[in-house]
């Protein structure tokens, strides 16, 4: 199966199938509304509004796995995305990354692009150092491992760029302005 297989529910309860994005060059992002990398709303904002016109779509996917970073319901989630960062991309309702639970486009986009670390910034030790403590072995899965770990898709669906929490977000601005 590939990317455009796959479909995912958004905030008002409709399926929306990945062949929607077909010819697009997409941005999945699991997210979260308390958490210290949700600044990066604004960043994924500034993207859409540069990059839509040509061909770019971002896949919100909201996620409370990670110290329950994302209460609250889709409305309020949708409310506070709306209130703080005047966000505009489609959002999608408050799904799982990993485990049993999981959305299967997630498991497909993790065997894809597996983790690769997460660099040598200040931000990038300190989330070694806590997920150490969570998990010793998380260096060696696959799995989604905090809020913000972004997927970037070419026009024809493939994986081409799997980007961490702690990752600059100009790089991943950049990726997305390669493939359009």
């Amino acid at each position: 199966m590939g990317f455009y297989d796959y479909s995912v529910t958004d905030a008002q309860g409709n399926q929306v199938s990945m062949e929607t994005f077909k010819g697009k060059v997409v941005l999945v992002v699991n997210t979260a509304t308390g958490c210290g990398f949700t600044p990066h709303y604004k960043d994924i904002e500034a993207m859409y509004e540069e990059f839509n016109e040509k061909g770019f779509e971002v896949l919100d996917i909201p996620c409370n796995q990670f110290a329950g970073q994302t209460p609250g319901t889709d409305e309020e989630i949708h409310e506070f995305c709306q209130l703080h960062y005047n966000t505009k991309f489609p959002q999608m309702t408050k799904s799982d990354v990993n485990g049993e639970g999981q959305l299967p486009l997630y498991k497909f986009l993790k065997e894809q692009k597996g983790f690769e670390g997460f660099g040598k910034s200040p931000a990038a030790l300190a989330m070694s150092v806590m997920l150490k403590k969570i998990d010793k072995d998380y260096k060696n899965n696959p799995d989604i491992k905090w809020n913000f770990t972004k997927f970037v898709i070419d026009r024809e669906g493939n994986v081409v760029a799997r980007f961490e929490p702690t990752a600059d977000m100009k790089k991943v601005s950049e990726c997305v302005a390669s493939l359009l």
